[in-house]
C-alpha cells in the first residue's frame, strides 16, 4: 500500500507566495500544497505591525483547525519578519520562513554594493535591518520600498499585462539613490516580485543579479519533509482566499498547480 504523502500549506496575503510554490513543486513535485492568501486584509506590506500580528495569527489559526497541515510556509517576508516567532511558539507545527536574502547576496556581490527591492514595512523593519548588519556589514545597502512592483505581480496573475513604465519608474527609484551606481546583486525582498523576474531583467542593467529566498525555501522544506511517497489518489491542491476570490486569477492558479478554490473562514 502506498502511503500518502504529506500536503502542507502556503500562505500570503496575496498571490506572491506563488514564486515560493513554484520552486518547491520543482523540488518536491509529488508533494501536495495548499494556498492561503488573506485578499480579505491584502496588502500587508503598508499595515501596521500590531495589527498584522493579530491577524496573522488569526488566519494561520483557522488554516490548521480546517486543513491540518504537516507543515506551514510563510510565503511573505512582511508576515515572517514580524510574526515568525510568535507563530512557533503558539503552534505545535513546524513553520518555514521567508526573509530578505541578504546574506546570498552579499555574498555574491563583487562591487559590495547590493540593492533591496521590498515593501516599505520590510524595509523599515528591525529584522531586515539585523540582517544587513549581521550578514551585510562590508556592504552598501541600497533600498527601495514598492508597493507598486506588488499590485504589477497581482495584475499579471489576473492575466493582465504589468506596467512596464510602472516597473521601469519603480527601478529608476533604486538606481537613483547615492552610491546606485556600484549595484551588481538586488534582494527581492517580496515574494510577489520574482513573478516579475522577466521584466525586470529587461529594464534593468544586464550586469545585475537578482537574488530572492525561493530555492533556499523549497530546500528547507525538503529537509522537515524527508520521506515523501506519491500519493495513492493525489488529492486536488487548492487555493484558498479569506475575502471574496477574483475569477480572473483562475488560469494564473490552475499554470501553478491549482486546481480549485474556496473561501476560508476565518
Amino acid at each position: 500500500m502506498i502511503a500518502t504523502s504529506p500536503r502542507i500549506l502556503v500562505f500570503d496575503s496575496g498571490v506572491g507566495g506563488l514564486s515560493i510554490v513554484q520552486e518547491i513543486r520543482t523540488l518536491l513535485p509529488r508533494l501536495g500544497i495548499d494556498y492561503v492568501a488573506d485578499s480579505a486584509f491584502f496588502p500587508y506590506g503598508t499595515k501596521e505591525e500590531s495589527e498584522l500580528t493579530q491577524r496573522i495569527v488569526a488566519v494561520i489559526d483557522a488554516a490548521i483547525k480546517q486543513l491540518q497541515p504537516a507543515l506551514i510556509v510563510i510565503g511573505c517576508n512582511s508576515a515572517s519578519t514580524i510574526a515568525l516567532d510568535l507563530l512557533r511558539q503558539r503552534f505545535n507545527i513546524p513553520f518555514v520562513g521567508v526573509v530578505p536574502a541578504i546574506k546570498p547576496a552579499a555574498a555574491a556581490s563583487t562591487t559590495k554594493t547590493i540593492g533591496l527591492l521590498a515593501t516599505e514595512g520590510t524595509i523599515m523593519r528591525d529584522y531586515t535591518r539585523a540582517l544587513a548588519r549581521q550578514f551585510a556589514h562590508d556592504c552598501t545597502l541600497v533600498s527601495h520600498g514598492s508597493s507598486e512592483l506588488v499590485l504589477q505581480a497581482e495584475r499579471l496573475l489576473r492575466g493582465l499585462p504589468p506596467d512596464r513604465e510602472t516597473i521601469r519608474h519603480e527601478l529608476a527609484q533604486l538606481w537613483s539613490q547615492p552610491n546606485a551606481s556600484a549595484i551588481d546583486a538586488v534582494v527581492l525582498g517580496c515574494t510577489h516580485f520574482p513573478l516579475l523576474k522577466p521584466l525586470l531583467l529587461e529594464l534593468a542593467p544586464a550586469t545585475v543579479q537578482w537574488v530572492d529566498s525561493g530555492a533556499a525555501i523549497a530546500r528547507r522544506v525538503a529537509s522537515l519533509l524527508p520521506s515523501l511517497t506519491p500519493a495513492a489518489t493525489p488529492a486536488t491542491d487548492t487555493a484558498f482566499f479569506t475575502g471574496s476570490y477574483d475569477a480572473a486569477l483562475t488560469a494564473g492558479l490552475q499554470s501553478f498547480g491549482f486546481g480549485s478554490c474556496a473561501i476560508l473562514k476565518v
